[in-house]
């Protein structure tokens, strides 16, 4: 009987090899992994995709056991990060937290957030409210927890609570700390939008793609999280896997811009493109912006002129969102612009460009005359660079 008891606390019932071990802690944690980014965020949260109901309460049951997280709560959180981002009522914010805090105390920010129910309330709406989440997910969060405790220690013995304890922190470590942390203070920049969001790789695999989260924060309801060609992107592959046989449909993804003969003169279609590849028109300004202080550097350095090493400096920060300038940033300017009218003429109407798609209290014909009179203006600007935008927003096809 002894003899029988040590065997099954050194083997469990599956008497798996080491190797079989690691690749079922590894295989359940995948599917933790993506249940989080396919059914929680992309579908639940942001609504960019509708799952069968066979998959919906497939990952609502896996994440149950092996998460405890309330679908409703976890919606509602991510929700109000997009609209708080980076301030100081975003539940999740290294720039306003600190890296350390969120990186070592992500879950716990999870569970404090959740206690307050005014976000619950504000930010939960559409998501499951049927009989079996008020009687079990919602009511019993625990028990499914303790219930993947009592499989992994019946399959594998002691080792069991090895499994078991690599499966409970690798959304919290992955999740919470690493992409809510370091996915907003580390990493490469696709598209200049507001906050502070990076990709970490360009290979979405380990955290199912959630490592592109800039691409995530540019456009916030496309399923699809990959957006260079580079890079890759596994929940949009099992997205698309699903979809093939009928357990998802895809409702948005972020637009790809397509171009056509320059019209004469932009009309509201082009508006409704240009408005629409916003994000694509601020990386071309960026580019041009690098390009020309590099350009206008090289230009004063040969007549050892030095304000060529401050345009060097300056072409890293001046080519983000001048909302991201700092005070010491906004000091040089001037500088810069006695410098380089070239830099200055590019620097002043990417702003004026970017006020165009800000003024939602403007109808649609104020905003075409802004947007015409502005491509006018570039196109009479004498600047390459200017006038090549201009061509291209011309280009652009809804």
């Amino acid at each position: 009987m002894l003899d029988s008891i040590l065997s099954f606390l050194n083997t469990g019932l599956a008497d798996f090899s080491a190797w079989q071990i690691v690749a079922y802690t590894l295989i359940t944690t995948h599917i933790t992994i993506a249940g989080v980014t396919i059914y929680l965020h992309r579908c639940q949260a942001h609504r960019a995709l509708d799952l069968h109901p066979i998959m919906s309460h497939f990952f609502r049951f896996w994440l149950w056991l092996t998460t405890g997280m309330v679908t409703r709560e976890w919606a509602a959180i991510h929700r109000k990060h997009h609209a708080r981002c980076e301030t100081p009522d975003d539940p999740h914010s290294p720039q306003t937290r600190g890296l350390r805090k969120v990186l070592l105390e992500g879950a716990e920010l999870y569970r404090e957030e959740a206690r307050n129910r005014e976000t619950i309330e504000k930010f939960g709406h559409g998501t499951p409210d049927d009989w079996i989440e008020h009687a079990l997910y919602s009511r019993y969060t625990a028990l499914g927890v303790y219930l993947t405790l009592v499989i992994d220690v019946l399959l594998f013995g002691v080792i069991g609570l090895t499994v078991f304890a690599v499966q409970m922190l690798w959304i919290p470590i992955f999740a919470a700390g690493v992409i809510n942390g370091l996915g907003h203070f580390w990493g490469y920049r696709n598209w200049d939008c507001p906050d502070a969001s990076t990709n970490i790789f360009p290979w979405g695999i380990l955290i199912g793609g959630e490592e592109l989260h800039n691409n995530h924060h540019s456009y916030a309801s496309s399923a699809k999280l990959s957006s260079k060609w580079y890079e890759f992107d596994i929940g949009w592959m099992y997205i698309r896997l699903m979809s093939m046989v009928g357990l998802a449909t895809v409702r948005r993804v972020a637009p790809t811009p397509k171009f056509a003969a320059a019209k004469p003169v932009a009309d509201l279609d082009t508006l409704q493109a240009v408005i629409q590849n916003r994000y694509d028109v601020m990386a071309a300004f960026a580019s041009s912006l690098r390009r020309a202080c590099v350009e206008e550097a090289r230009r004063l350095s040969s007549s050892n002129n030095p304000n060529g090493r401050l345009l060097v400096s300056a072409r890293r920060w001046l080519a983000v969102d001048a909302t991201k300038w700092t005070e010491q940033h906004r000091a040089k300017l001037g500088e810069i612009f006695a410098a380089s009218d070239r830099v200055r003429k590019l620097v002043e109407m990417r702003a004026e460009l970017s006020a165009v798609w800000e003024r939602s209290n403007l109808s649609r014909e104020q905003l075409l005359a802004l947007l015409q009179q502005w491509c006018a203006r570039a196109e009479a600007s004498g600047v390459r660079a200017l006038q090549d935008i201009a061509l291209r927003m011309r280009c652009y096809a809804g």
